[in-house]
């Protein structure tokens, strides 16, 4: 077979600059941004924070649209079915339930985010400084931690009962003692992988003390974890307190959480359902909001998910 010859004409030169391919084709972005981003398309995440927002809108102006006071008792409208005029229906004593399921929501979203703001601050405190000095000092300070982790819980709340009296700082108090102990060994995971990466070792050598690279350096760059951590710490605050309250451990009247209400309701249960049911749906409803707000940053924090 006869080999076909090739020449110049079979072949088309390419006019290429290789200095084009050093050019950056997209936008420059920060972690930031591109997290933001990432989570904007979670419609799921996005609807969670509706949820919340107009779960905070109600527990605040929720009570006043309604015209009608949670304190008041109507012994002549007792266990009255939803209606125009009472939107939520009645409990056993005439209270109107619309108005007290925004109060119970304005206590009880206020424990729930007081005691994860309180465990945020104590376990970012605790966790970086055992991550970052290390040694003996780690040793000991998460051994305090894993004491307390294993008192009972609820042995803990009916001791301070006894020692204070009963009410919301009581709640949020017991709360507190242990519940900080998860953030703060993420905490200190993070800061351990994080103490010995190069540009914390820059700032070291410069002179950076101690407390300038915690935090300028090594919490910042924890805050992905920490923000994922604090919304599933702040549904299960919320939780925590409708069982404590569920007990009989709650809030004193004439005040209510959704827990107190549910508690209440459990009597009516067999002839008014709808008095279990309106607490308790928004029980859920807030801690699923959390979830799907958590679940959704920790894909936009995740930075295997960059694109």
């Amino acid at each position: 077979m006869a080999q076909s010859q090739l020449s110049n004409a079979d072949f088309e030169r390419l006019n290429i600059d290789y200095g084009e391919s050093e050019k950056i084709v997209g936008q420059s972005t920060s972690y930031w941004k591109d997290a933001w981003r990432r989570f904007r398309k979670n419609k799921l995440a996005l609807m969670g924070i509706i949820v919340l927002l107009l779960l905070g809108f109600m527990a605040v102006f929720g009570a006043e649209i309604s015209g009608k006071n949670y304190k008041d008792t109507d012994l002549m409208s007792t266990n009255l079915t939803p209606s125009a005029e009472h939107w939520f229906g009645t409990d056993n004593i005439g209270r109107d339930i619309f108005a007290r399921t925004w109060d119970g929501a304005r206590i009880s979203l206020f424990i729930g985010l007081t005691a994860a703001f309180l465990d945020l601050i104590i376990g970012i405190i605790w966790g970086a400084f055992a991550g970052y000095f290390g040694g003996k000092v780690d040793e000991y300070m998460m051994r305090i931690a894993d004491i307390l982790s294993g008192l009972p819980y609820l042995l803990v709340v009916i001791l301070l009962m006894v020692v204070m009296d009963q009410g919301i700082w009581t709640m949020i108090i017991a709360m507190v003692i242990t519940g900080w102990i998860n953030m703060a060994r993420i905490v200190r995971g993070q800061v351990m992988q994080l103490r010995s990466e190069e540009y914390v070792l820059a700032s070291r050598s410069l002179g950076a003390s101690s407390s300038r690279l915690l935090f300028k350096h090594l919490i910042p760059n924890t805050l992905g974890p920490i923000l994922v951590t604090l919304t599933l710490t702040v549904p299960s605050a919320i939780f925590t307190e409708a069982f404590l309250s569920f007990l009989g451990l709650g809030v004193p009247m004439p005040h209510s959480s959704w827990g107190v209400m549910t508690s209440d309701a459990l009597g009516a249960l067999r002839y008014s359902p709808y008095q279990l049911f309106f607490p308790a749906f928004f029980i859920c409803l807030t801690m699923l909001a959390f979830n799907v707000i958590g679940d959704g940053l920790r894909d936009a924090l995740d930075p295997k998910e960059r694109k």
